[in-house]
């Protein structure tokens, strides 16, 4: 079985880039974490750092071993706080994690709401897309996150979490607001086959989603710049740039210049849900963040 001692000594070798660094951080010497280092190599049977670079690199062994390693401290991280909390010597703490268009509309006053009533637990807030927060909330490194679900994203319904429905986000078009099918009250996916499209990075959920329903409606959207940040996307199709296909909520303020236009009602949706881990400790915290979230949730988008 590996050492958690060591492991912790070669992530801290890789954040800080040399033995003598890691040393200072962790109060031990040089020639101490050069031990530990030697003696993981030789429980694992591979060399896990690449010696005599500045800084120091990790191996492919290496890289593999302190990914894992970031999921086990989480996992020790959470165990040590949820017995602390049983035994009455610490204090409630919430590890949640968003996607953009959440944290600037809906979550804030979630927060609120949450803060009014539980205002001794510490809240940690994580930012971050989709395709980040989901492995990071299995990793133990989030207690709970805002996630969402579309046909699109198997690999998101496959996962193990507990969810909590809170509102359904329909996709929405952004055009220049000199553009022809600005005078339109609603649009169709196929009147926008010959655009110059503004979407997402190829590893991005929400224009996975894009793509889907595009390809549903016969077509391959021509995407000329990408990005996953929504105000660019605004910026650029105020620019006059091409249009997009973007959440509904990332549409709460559009900017000038810019006209938003809805797409039927069988058109591209997301599921937003708030997700814990199976297994993970469901303390008292969580519960009041998801019901404040269902709150908020409700004053967006009431049913």
């Amino acid at each position: 079985m590996l050492d958690v001692r060591r492991l912790r000594v070669l992530s801290e070798v890789a954040a800080q880039g040399s033995f003598s660094a890691a040393g200072h951080a962790l109060t031990l010497t040089q020639s101490a974490v050069s031990q530990h280092i030697a003696a993981l190599e030789r429980e694992v049977g591979q060399a896990l750092v690449e010696r005599g670079t500045r800084p120091i690199q990790l191996t492919d062994a290496g890289y593999a071993l302190t990914r894992h390693a970031t999921g086990i401290f989480a996992r020790l991280d959470g165990a040590e706080q949820e017995l602390e909390e049983l035994a009455g010597r610490r204090h409630g703490r919430l590890r949640f994690g968003s996607f953009p268009t959440a944290l600037g509309t809906f979550v804030p006053a979630a927060f609120s709401r949450f803060r009014q009533r539980h205002p001794e637990v510490a809240l940690l807030v994580v930012d971050d897309h989709l395709q980040r927060l989901v492995p990071r909330l299995e990793a133990g490194e989030l207690d709970l996150a805002l996630i969402y679900e579309h046909d699109a994203l198997p690999d998101v319904a496959a996962r193990d979490l507990v969810r909590v429905p809170l509102l359904a986000d329909p996709f929405k078009v952004v055009l220049p607001a000199r553009h022809r099918l600005a005078r339109r009250r609603a649009l169709e996916l196929e009147e926008l086959a010959g655009e110059t499209w503004i979407g997402g990075g190829p590893t991005s959920a929400w224009y996975r989603i894009v793509r889907d329903a595009c390809a549903s409606a016969g077509f391959t959207p021509q995407a000329r710049f990408t990005t996953d940040d929504s105000v660019a996307v605004q910026a650029l199709v105020a620019a006059e740039l091409g249009i997009g296909v973007i959440p509904g909520l990332a549409l709460t303020r559009p900017l000038p210049k810019v006209a938003v236009r809805p797409l039927p009602p069988d058109g591209p949706t997301r599921r937003i849900s708030a997700a814990r881990p199976r297994d993970a400790y469901h303390g008292p915290a969580v519960g009041a963040m998801v019901e404040a979230l269902e709150h908020a949730a409700r004053e967006i988008a009431p049913p």
